[in-house]
């Protein structure tokens, strides 16, 4: 049965999903204060807080580094366009202050709404938690700053977190990183622009984020870089909204930049005054208050885009829109990244703790490669390798074993020039002839010939053993992929299996040597093709002796079996070309057994050699290699290799992550249940 904790997440994911396909609107929240007496925001932040809670939660477990983005509002902009100023007045705090990038690294900022009326301020960067205050929190995020990117005026992408609980400020969770600059003042980097671009789009691009873009008043937006940058990456502008700073400074036109909206901002502008010398937070909020409401040009401005409470509502109520939507998937990544690291850690070998526990996992892993080359190499089996040609390894024997065929065949079977026929058998009779009786064909004559032949076609079959092998080699390497799990015997596995193919290689080049020497030195067949062959090809010689002897017919003829021919280089020698056509049609019809018999015998033998490899030798060579000569190899494989006690550290670690913000998101999404039926 499904618990009813179970069911009631599955209601609420059902509920965020619905929510996020229709949006948060203005008045599905609670409206904020209007008064600018009043903190910034009231503390109807209870009804988000949950949300914003699970987000930290999941970012203070690095969940990011498991690649599961989490919702972020990014704030962005060009060198010295206010943003200090923004964020300070957000939050009610001094930012550190000065010449050239102040913010080197990404600042993230975790703005809490706190009752207790002593604000609570600490720093959280590698490891470290530091508590500060109000009066020092500048100085703090400097040597932080220090301690990341290093004195000076370099930059890094190692973010530091600053947590501020005090009574007023917004909930709000933003990232603040380094300010643009297009030209590298002293003692910043050349490439100082590349590297903010770097981090600027790191943050930027991912759909879960909005982006939070401050232009200064004073400029023109279509030329402000952290405008081109956006666009890059939200070329509609949903995900984008603009704080326009210092409207006190250049009035003229502002209603026009922020109704216009030339550069698709499409969450809307904020128009704020930047706060001054010792002011107050609330004086400047008073003075900015007064700004729009009595300047002949800003309070032309819609009151719900001026202000910093203004601002702030806006990214309250766009970030819980942005928490809502992105939960539910939030979810979904967690469980099937759990899932998949699961199932990763499953295959990964268990820790062997005996030679006998590495001994069973040994005879596993050879009898399952065994098994699965008997499949590819002997029964041609491959449904391990579906879609994997090379690995339907009979068929592919087989048509490398046709190739050699049709080659050797192709060779061989080239006749003499139709001017060259009986030169060769002539000569050699001329040179085997000895006292004997007459139309004696001498054998030393047969034999010098089919050496010829036999020596001409001898690299053929030495070709094709290498093919082979070198084809058998490829496919014996999944000995590799039944051992990857055991790092400590993949070395030994790619030993045993180069040497093993090379030793059934040169099983098999000796072999051909035997063969091919046999072929040379010995004429012999029990094939009655040879003879029933050799009678239709000396069936022509008549007709052959008569073209040979009447000078007034033709000189060419087809002897079939054989070829075309030209006897006119012949005339004058008949006594000895009727011998010599006697001598080439044995050859001839001897050829052919020759022929099919090296390709027959080389089949017979790669089916052996191949049995012999799979059935005994393999076990015997792989067993050699690793167990050793003392019988201590085995020892190896309770040694689990670096990479492997890495991975299986890793998996772990991000099971636990995983495992413990579903836990976080589960117990959040309960008490938003909760809250939501009270």
């Amino acid at each position: 049965m499904v618990s009813s904790k179970k069911k009631q997440q599955t209601a609420y994911e059902s509920k965020l999903i619905s929510n996020s396909s229709k949006g948060v609107s203005e008045h599905s929240l609670p409206l904020f204060p209007t008064t600018h007496d009043a903190p910034i925001i009231s503390s109807y932040n209870d009804h988000i807080r949950p949300l914003l809670d699970a987000v930290d939660r999941l970012s203070h477990l690095k969940i990011m580094q498991e690649g599961i983005q989490l919702p972020t509002i990014v704030v962005v902009g060009d060198q010295s366009s206010g943003k200090s100023s923004v964020l300070e007045s957000l939050a009610g705090i001094s930012l550190p202050r000065g010449q050239g990038i102040c913010t080197r690294v990404p600042l993230v900022m975790r703005l809490k709404n706190h009752r207790n009326p002593d604000p609570e301020l600490f720093l959280e960067y590698d490891g470290h938690v530091v508590p500060t205050d109000e009066a020092h929190v500048a100085d703090a995020i400097v040597m932080a700053t220090d301690k990341i990117a290093g004195k000076g005026k370099g930059i890094s992408n190692h973010p530091v977190t600053l947590v501020v609980k005090k009574n007023g400020v917004p909930d709000l969770t933003m990232v603040d990183l380094p300010g643009i600059t297009q030209v590298p003042i002293h003692g910043q980097p050349d490439d100082i622009y590349e590297q903010i671009s770097k981090i600027i789009k790191e943050f930027i691009t991912p759909e879960e984020s909005i982006i939070l873009n401050v232009l200064s008043a004073s400029v023109e937006f279509t030329t402000c870089e952290s405008i081109r940058m956006s666009q890059q990456v939200d070329k509609s502008g949903q995900r984008t909204l603009a704080v326009v700073t210092k409207a006190d400074k250049a009035p003229e036109g502002l209603l026009e930049k922020v109704t216009s909206d030339d550069v698709n901002i499409g969450l809307g502008y904020v128009c704020v005054r930047n706060r001054i010398g010792d002011e107050s937070y609330k004086q400047a909020r008073d003075e900015e208050s007064r700004l729009f409401k009595t300047h002949h040009l800003l309070s032309r401005i819609s009151e719900s885009m001026v202000g910093i409470p203004v601002l702030a509502q806006k990214l309250v109520q766009i970030q819980a829109t942005l928490i809502v939507k992105c939960l539910p998937d939030i979810v979904r990544k967690i469980n099937e990244k759990l899932s998949s690291n699961m199932e990763d850690l499953n295959k990964m070998p268990r820790n062997m703790m005996s030679i006998a526990e590495a001994m069973t996992a040994f005879m596993q892993i050879l009898g399952s490669a065994k098994e699965s080359l008997k499949n590819i190499l002997l029964r041609g089996e491959f449904n391990e390798y579906p879609d994997e040609k090379e690995m339907h390894c009979t068929a592919r024997l087989a048509e490398m074993l046709n190739q050699y065929s049709v080659e050797i065949q192709s060779k061989c079977m080239e006749n003499d020039a139709k001017d060259r026929f009986l030169i060769d058998e002539i000569s050699v009779l001329e040179e085997t002839k000895a006292i004997r009786l007459p139309k004696f064909l001498p054998r030393t004559a047969f034999l010098t010939l089919l050496t010829k032949k036999v020596k001409g076609i001898s690299y053929r079959p030495f070709e094709f053993v290498d093919k082979a092998y070198a084809y058998i080699e490829t496919v014996v390497s999944i000995l590799m992929k039944h051992s990857e799990n055991y790092p400590q015997l993949l070395s030994s596995m790619r030993r045993a299996a180069q040497n093993l193919v090379a030793m059934k290689k040169k099983q098999s080049e000796k072999w051909v040597v035997d063969i091919i020497e046999m072929e040379k030195m010995t004429d012999y067949t029990c094939n009655p093709e040879y003879v029933s062959l050799w009678n239709k090809l000396m069936a022509q010689q008549n007709k052959f002796m008569e073209i040979l002897n009447d000078h007034a017919k033709p000189t060419g003829m087809k002897i079939n079996g054989y070829g075309d021919v030209d006897v006119l280089h012949l005339r004058g020698q008949a006594s000895i070309a009727v011998e010599a056509f006697d001598l080439k049609m044995r050859l001839t019809a001897y050829w052919k057994i020759v022929l099919r018999r090296l390709v027959d015998c080389m089949a017979l033998h790669l089916l052996f050699s191949v049995q012999n490899l799979v059935n005994k030798e393999m076990e015997v060579q792989i067993i050699n290699e690793i167990i050793g000569p003392e019988g201590n190899g085995v020892e190896r494989m309770l040694e689990e290799s670096p990479a492997i006690a890495k991975k299986r550290k890793r998996l772990n670690s991000s099971i636990e992550l995983l495992k413990e913000s579903k836990d976080v998101l589960a117990k959040i999404i309960d008490n938003i249940a909760m809250i939501s039926s009270v």
